[in-house]
């Protein structure tokens, strides 16, 4: 019956093709069988160098890296078949895969990668958060199959940073204005704005053919209606990491017989303090806000034991962060002794501590719309109000958010780590620069220009062994001043029928690997 009725479907969206604007109906006959996702939002127009509303899950399945980040934290090569880095560490030459094309059926060729690299140059402003494009001084195609790029100074990075999803990927230079024509697996062949996207397997694809022959992603906002389609075989696969469904709803599926897995980590669920703002700014304030808050209770009730427990700002399985880092134990009887012995004291018959006739209040910001992040507060509210801590909440919408971030209007806010392939010389490298929440909430701490300045160090470092140190320095400094409260780290999870096989996790938080699936019979 759900054959059927996807064949009917698949009719109705082949007729609706042609009224999709800018994408080519050359791709309206569609192979069986399709894949059935679901996203929030549309895929966006996929401008490789393009932020929202383009959707990185989308832009990872139609544009592909020089070198691509693995599940185990390396890098293999890609568009790139092999690389080499100069003595003094500042040119990198790639030689390039042969006999690949676009989509178009175009050549991929140094000069076509050169044109990408240069847009993005001629742009950097846009992108300047990636410390590579401002790094970058040049980039040359002396010959059709080998590329040169020529930095500034050493960025040890720049490999991590090229197999970023965005916005050093490669489309087509010479493809239509808004169509996405790359060299990945899939092709973007039809979109209909708050219904769905239909991507296409990529006929002049260089790789192994994906199993299935097309993707189909439904927009599904709500993540309760987002179940109730999987249930009833509307979509045939949840994953992600951004709250597709909830802990609850996840435990349910599972248990009705639904497949599941969970990812390692990924990235670390944190609260940043902020140490410019009082009461913030003291040290003992901040460690006891770390050891009032039960994060084995949280993550057991309400992440359903889907994250483990975070220690530290990173998850050990990232590079330079297995560090042994030990967090604060859970004592709320310590954590009142550690505001006493700061000077905070509970005047009788009072629920707020006080110190010099200033109340010990804070305000935490989240994100309104994320249940979970409202949820996450309250509980934080509640444990500091055990230990006579005020904590006052604020419901923000995204872009609110994001302005209190870069103005550090907040005592504490949510900020998460950015995960592989960014974790950690991404996240790290964007410490040093306002804007940034954890610039904002690092910068009242004595030693912030020290930490800055070995930011610039560790980045910049050739030698394997100095650079671990400068890690150690860096992260072991940010976990003895408590400006985090770390409390889980993410993972993504995945829930599917019994008609798919081989579902498997992204390398990153950002890209699902629709390509190695295929149904249950194996057969393309």
């Amino acid at each position: 019956m759900k054959q059927s009725r996807t064949k009917k479907q698949l009719a109705l969206w082949m007729i609706g093709a042609c009224l999709s604007a800018g994408i080519s109906t050359a791709w309206a006959a569609a192979p069986a069988p399709t894949l059935t996702y679901s996203w929030p939002t549309n895929a966006g127009p996929l401008d490789p160098r393009g932020y929202s509303p383009n959707q990185m899950y989308a832009q990872a399945m139609v544009y592909e890296p020089l070198v691509r980040y693995t599940a185990q934290g390396t890098l293999e090569p890609w568009l790139a078949t092999q690389w080499q880095v100069s003595p003094d560490g500042k040119t990198y030459t790639f030689t390039l895969r042969e006999g690949v094309t676009f989509s178009d059926g175009s050549p991929f060729n140094a000069s076509a990668a050169k044109a990408n690299l240069d847009a993005v140059l001629a742009n950097s402003k846009r992108h300047q958060w990636m410390e590579l494009v401002s790094t970058l001084e040049r980039v040359e195609a002396p010959d059709e199959h080998t590329l040169v790029l020529t930095l500034k100074h050493p960025y040890y990075p720049t490999l991590m940073e090229l197999a970023q999803v965005r916005p050093l990927r490669f489309a087509a230079p010479d493809a239509k204005p808004g169509v996405p024509v790359g060299t990945g697996p899939w092709v973007l062949t039809q979109t209909r704005r708050g219904e769905f996207d239909r991507f296409e397997r990529n006929a002049h694809y260089w790789g192994a053919k994906p199993g299935y022959g097309s993707v189909l992603v439904k927009v599904i906002s709500d993540p309760d209606s987002r179940a109730i389609a999987l249930q009833t075989g509307e979509i045939d696969l949840i994953q992600g990491a951004d709250g597709e469904i909830s802990p609850g709803t996840f435990v349910r599926l599972r248990d009705s017989g639904f497949k599941t897995a969970i990812s390692a980590p990924l990235a670390t669920r944190t609260v940043a303090m902020n140490t410019a703002l009082a009461p913030t700014n003291e040290l003992a304030v901040r460690q006891a806000i770390n050891q009032a808050v039960d994060k084995d209770t949280i993550i057991a009730k309400v992440l359903h034991g889907q994250e483990p427990r975070a220690d530290a700002l990173f998850a050990s399985n990232m590079p330079y962060a297995d560090l042994g880092l030990k967090a604060l134990p859970y004592d709320p009887e310590q954590a009142k002794k550690t505001l006493e012995a700061a000077g905070w004291q509970m005047p009788a018959g009072k629920r707020v501590r006080e110190k010099d006739g200033q109340l010990l209040s804070t305000e935490l910001v989240f994100l309104g719309p994320s249940a979970l992040q409202k949820n996450l507060a309250e509980i934080i509210q509640g444990e500091l109000a055990k230990i006579g801590i005020e904590v006052k909440l604020r419901a923000e919408e995204d872009g609110a958010l994001v302005q209190r971030q870069r103005e550090g209007k907040f005592g504490m806010i949510f900020a998460d780590t950015w995960g592989a392939p960014y974790d950690p010389h991404s996240f790290v490298s964007s410490m040093r620069y306002a804007g940034h929440a954890d610039y904002m909430a690092q910068r009242g701490l004595p030693m912030k220009d020290a930490i800055d300045r070995k930011i610039a160090e560790v980045l910049g470092e050739t030698d394997e062994g100095k650079r671990a140190d400068d890690y150690r320095e860096i992260l072991t400094t940010l976990h003895d001043q408590a400006v985090y409260l770390p409390i889980s780290h993410l993972t993504a999870i995945s829930v599917n029928g019994k008609t798919v096989d081989n579902v498997q996790f992204g390398s990153t938080l950002f890209d699902v690997p629709f390509e190695v699936m295929h149904p249950t019979t194996g057969k393309p």
